[in-house]
């Protein structure tokens, strides 16, 4: 094997703004990024207008050429067309499309992705939710050698961080993904050497999360004033949290939880010495900033000069 990385011919897979650093990271680094993969464009917005992905006008801005087949599983002239391109390395960042196992053991050094969780813990789409909500003080990021199967290849790296006592789940998904970027770029060269030896993951040990749909970011009042405030954190941006008031939806975007107790029943909003809170299971929560449906988000503050009634009344009835 080549003894230097920057003569790898690599090719990058991903779609979103998560992506990009990892994809900047190698470009930095001195890698041969012979072709960029991202999900094909797609229309968006009230005008339908075509919208690239982050990752791919990242891949024009540094003159990379660009690959958007809809399936490689399907598209066999499309596999074959990365075939042509001699990879010695593919690497995967949420790329969000099935690779066969044609395509991910084509290169001779196979194939790498980046995960943000501390596999195998959290494996499948909500790694980041799953590790806020269920109150986890630690996360990391991992890379493992793609298989089959979901995000149970052998774990070729691995870094470790903790979580922020109030960091959201789109800023730390961000965090991770720039942590896994630079964890990329100084394991690809002992990768290469094959200083590194891939271990199995401890199938005892694993956890599989389920993709969110908005419907999990509804409020259940009963629950704790904490998991509340952990579940708002992980779900921002998405589905974000919601309740209901008067027949219409309010988004919970930020709050906080406290010990306080009121002897009112939960979802009740009450009046407190330094701002606004909600009745729960165990404790109540502190509303920083709502989003009554149609309107834009504003502080609780501002939000109860607008809807006098707000205070006093019952969420999620």
């Amino acid at each position: 094997m080549t003894s230097n990385a920057n003569n790898l011919r690599i090719i990058f897979m991903g779609t979103p703004q998560l992506a990009v650093p990892v994809l900047k990271a190698l470009v930095e680094a001195g890698h041969n990024l012979v072709g960029v993969y991202s999900q094909p464009d797609r229309q968006s917005g009230r005008g339908k207008r075509v919208q690239q992905t982050p990752v791919k006008e990242a891949a024009l801005e540094l003159e990379l050429p660009v690959f958007q087949p809809a399936s490689l599983r399907r598209d066999e002239s499309a596999r074959k067309e990365l075939a042509d391109l001699q990879p010695d390395l593919i690497v995967v960042a949420a790329y969000g499309l099935f690779l066969p196992e044609e395509t991910f053991s084509l290169p001779r050094l196979k194939t790498l992705n980046v995960h943000p969780s501390l596999l195998p813990r959290y494996r499948g789409p909500s790694p980041v939710s799953t590790a806020i909500l269920n109150g986890d003080d630690e996360t990391g990021v991992t890379i493992i050698q793609l298989d089959e199967g979901m995000d149970s290849g052998p774990i070729v790296a691995l870094l470790t961080t903790e979580i922020g006592p109030n960091e959201a789940c789109d800023v730390l998904t961000d965090r991770l993904f720039r942590m896994g970027s630079q964890l990329l770029v100084d394991t690809i060269l002992g990768w290469a050497r094959a200083d590194i030896s891939p271990e199995p993951q401890d199938e005892s040990k694993v956890t599989i999360t389920s993709r969110l749909s908005r419907e999990d970011g509804l409020i259940d009042w009963t629950d704790s004033a904490e998991f509340i405030a952990r579940k708002i954190r992980a779900y921002h941006t998405w589905p974000g949290t919601h309740t209901t008031w008067q027949g219409k939806t309010v988004k919970i975007i930020a709050g906080k939880s406290t010990s306080s107790s009121s002897a009112e029943p939960p979802g009740t909003v009450v009046a407190l010495d330094d701002g606004i809170g909600v009745t729960t299971g165990d404790g109540l929560l502190i509303l920083d900033t709502l989003q009554m449906e149609g309107r834009r988000s504003a502080t609780a503050s501002d939000f109860v000069q607008g809807y006098k009634d707000f205070v006093g009344s019952r969420l999620g009835l």
